[in-house]
């Protein structure tokens, strides 16, 4: 085997790896910020499901506040 074709094998091989290499690399950051955004999502469902709680115990302290208001201008 010529000393040329030894090179291009070896210089085959090494360009193969880095490019299994480099993908791998990719696909597990891409990994990595897929799950980060899921757990953002997940929060952010979350307090959506708390608006509605929030929104009804603000009701019922502005019914609190206008009663104490009716009391305070009475005396």
């Amino acid at each position: 085997m010529s000393d040329t074709v030894l090179v291009a094998l070896i210089s085959l091989i090494g360009t193969i790896g880095g490019s299994l290499g480099g993908i791998l690399v990719s696909s597990k950051l891409t990994s990595y910020r897929i799950a980060q955004l899921e757990k953002k999502v997940d929060e952010h469902n979350s307090f959506g499901r708390l608006i509605p709680v929030m929104q009804e115990q603000i009701r019922k302290l502005q019914n609190e506040v206008s009663a104490l208001r009716l009391l305070h201008t009475e005396k």
